[in-house]
């Protein structure tokens, strides 16, 4: 590698814990104190520089920094010239319109009307691509209090459990505008940096990791189609012999959220010393 790989990641809230937690699974260093801008990883040849979420896409996408870790939202909000590598699988999050109401509203009624978000980007492509012309609101937060203030007639908000918009007397109407969460970007139109594939490889192997589980087993041979065929792996699981006679020994990757399941089935199918344990990382 010619130069270290400039990497921007969060500062702070649950993108910056996301991003460090899987850096960290990854091999990579990261900082020890918040109060840190930059932090050099000579050994794996990468820089990290923490920014607020929201401005990492304008650098990546201005060509200061080579790569970055922010929310799908913050990208599509941003209209940054930089696009998205790889979904991370952490900081998911769904956009909603909500209003006094509504429940019986679609997306139709908003022709008109004053929306107040933080996301003003994010929503007026949204609103461009069904035809509807209304009025944004921009704010930078607390949004679900402007329609009891007097501010907009509708919020565009992020929504976890909806709980706060309906304390504020706001009910959630048409789809979800975006489906958002931590995504690696880089810069648009211009060749993929070096060291990049690399980062790839270990970010999909911390993904991988967290997903999956290994299965251990031993299983009578007369039986071990019955067990595979519970625990097939992702390409084909691994069979020994065991020294105790007619018997094998099976190791397979299962899905975590299914292991109590798997487990429960491959006892029925006649397996015993089932072992189930945590995958650090991988490679595949």
């Amino acid at each position: 590698m010619t130069g270290l790989l400039k990497i921007a990641v969060p500062n702070k809230g649950s993108l910056a814990e996301g991003a460090a937690g899987m850096l960290r699974e990854a091999g990579y260093r990261q900082r020890a104190d918040a109060k840190e801008l930059v932090l050099v990883d000579d050994a794996n040849g990468v820089e990290f520089y923490y920014l607020r979420p929201k401005d990492i896409a304008v650098y990546v996408g201005e060509g200061t920094l080579d790569l970055g870790i922010t929310g799908r939202d913050m990208l599509l909000d941003s209209g940054a010239e930089a696009e998205e590598v790889k979904s991370l699988g952490f900081g998911g999050t769904r956009f909603r319109f909500a209003a006094p109401g509504g429940a019986t509203m679609s997306v139709a009624d908003l022709t008109g009307k004053r929306i107040a978000t933080s996301y003003s980007g994010l929503v007026a492509s949204y609103l461009d691509g069904h035809g509807v012309t209304a009025r944004l609101i921009h704010l930078d937060g607390a949004v679900e209090s402007s329609v009891r203030l007097g501010v907009a007639d509708v919020v565009a908000d992020v929504v976890e459990t909806g709980t706060t918009l309906k304390r504020a007397g706001l009910e959630l109407f048409g789809d979800a505008i975006l489906e958002s969460e931590a995504i690696l970007i880089q810069r648009k139109g211009v060749p993929a940096p070096e060291g990049l594939d690399l980062l790839v490889r270990r970010l999909s192997g911390v993904i991988t990791a967290r997903d999956y589980l290994m299965v251990d087993y031993n299983v009578p041979r007369e039986l071990l189609e019955a067990a595979t065929k519970v625990t097939p792996g992702l390409d084909a699981p691994t069979v020994s012999p065991l020294a105790k006679d007619g018997w094998v020994a099976v190791r397979a990757m299962i899905p975590a959220k299914q292991a109590q399941r798997i487990m429960d089935a491959l006892w029925e199918a006649g397996a015993d010393a089932i072992l189930v344990t945590k995958i650090h990382a991988c490679r595949l």
